[in-house]
């Protein structure tokens, strides 16, 4: 309550309170943790490349290797000619440390976090390793929740020893958005009645469900900002886009009324690689997809996840997207199954040059723990798809000792 002759103040105690918080360089962060002496220095973490190789794709780059131009998703050959001109004399030090990936350390350092989160927190809505929404409405209030987001941040730093940033909004996507605004290590709380004046500066790209191809259309028509797109005619984006059109127009104006609620089983589980340039090097392919289908098959069992179908993605210049797929007659947990099926459904792109591959598992299962007898599987084969386009995250972790190697050793 206000003293006589002042303002009311507001409290917005009606409104909903959101954090979502996003660990930062996450893999890179574990890393660290098993390697303290990498503290400061570049760090990439990928998959698929080994010693003498080239190929092999980025799945986390620390900032100190974002400055020098490695990123996810590049190919470990191209973060390495970035990386390989930082020093002056590269024979002096290092230029950068690479690690495999270790998902079930990360999944480990993860679920520490997890568990920080969810004693904090009435509703958890994980959505990747690396990053939660919480719904805190009972736990705070927006004159505290920014003590409360910084507690929070400071209890994850020190008892897991990684640092995460922390967005907090009345929305889901405004808090998504208010994580990445000042990472790392950042804390941006956007209170309601200020939430369109925050997003209005902002590129449209960074609108909830506004993908690269929707922002080119987008500027294609004029609309080159978050403020552009509130203040634009819902008619028209609707013309042009349908119902999603209006959606992200009341994304743009801070309108999402979307509950944080815990997400249910995947319906899938999947990897993809890309490579610098498409190739036609059919046996660089299988040992691409045979490590892709390594992935997948550890992350479902990591999970508990039994699985149906089988599948691959190979996607061809320019943009053309193929998949196939196999059912099989019950659900099973087979990692040298998952392997053959996936290498043999690659074989009808002998010849093909490829940009990128992908390996999935479907019709998962996470009840039935009875695999179905191999003899019994049915080796039909079917297409998912032909064609198409598409518009496209300190307690004490201890695993087994690695070989090391810094990404100086392989330029």
């Amino acid at each position: 309550m206000s003293r006589p002759g002042q303002l009311p103040v507001e409290t917005h105690d009606d409104e909903r309170i959101v954090c979502h918080v996003d660990a930062d360089c996450f893999y890179a962060a574990c890393e660290r943790l098993r390697e303290p002496e990498l503290e400061g220095e570049p760090v990439v973490v990928g998959m698929g490349y080994e010693a003498g190789e080239s190929h092999g794709a980025v799945a986390t780059a620390s900032y100190e290797a974002r400055e020098h131009g490695a990123e996810s998703a590049q190919s470990i050959e191209e973060a390495l000619e970035h990386l390989g001109r930082r020093a002056a004399d590269p024979k002096d030090e290092p230029t950068a440390y690479y690690r495999p990936v270790d998902m079930d350390y990360y999944e480990r350092v993860s679920a520490d976090v997890e568990s920080i989160l969810r004693a904090s927190a009435d509703i958890v809505r994980k959505v990747s390793i690396d990053e939660a929404y919480l719904d805190v409405t009972d736990r705070t209030d927006w004159r505290e929740v920014e003590a409360f987001a910084g507690g929070l941040k400071a209890q994850i730093s020190e008892e897991v020893g990684v640092t995460v940033s922390i967005g907090v909004a009345p929305s889901m996507s405004a808090a998504k958005i208010a994580s990445d605004a000042d990472k790392p290590d950042g804390l941006v709380v956007v209170e309601p009645g200020d939430v369109r004046s925050f997003l209005a500066p902002m590129d449209v790209e960074r609108i909830h469900n506004v993908g690269p191809t929707t922002a080119r259309e987008l500027r294609e028509m004029g609309i080159e900002t978050a403020g552009d797109l509130a203040g634009a005619n819902p008619d028209q984006l609707r013309d042009r886009f349908g119902e999603r059109g209006v959606a992200v127009y009341r994304y743009a104006r801070g309108e999402d009324d979307r509950e944080v609620t815990p997400r249910d089983d995947p319906k899938s589980l999947s990897r993809e690689s890309a490579f610098s340039e498409p190739i036609e090097d059919f046996e660089r392919l299988c040992e691409r997809v045979r490590t892709l289908a390594g992935a997948v098959a550890d992350r479902a069992s990591r999970k508990g996840a039994l699985y149906g179908t089988i599948g691959i993605k190979v996607v061809e210049p320019p943009f053309d997207v193929r998949t196939r797929a196999r059912s099989l007659s019950g659900p099973v947990d087979d990692p040298d199954l998952l392997e053959r099926i996936a290498v043999d459904l690659l074989g009808e792109f002998d010849g093909a040059a490829v940009r990128k591959v992908g390996v999935r598992v479907s019709n998962l299962s996470f009840t039935e723990r009875e695999q179905t007898s191999l003899a019994g599987f049915d080796d039909r084969s079917h297409s998912a798809s032909d064609g198409g386009r598409h518009d496209e995250g300190r307690t004490d972790h201890s695993p087994e000792p690695r070989g090391q190697t810094s990404l100086q050793d392989f330029s």
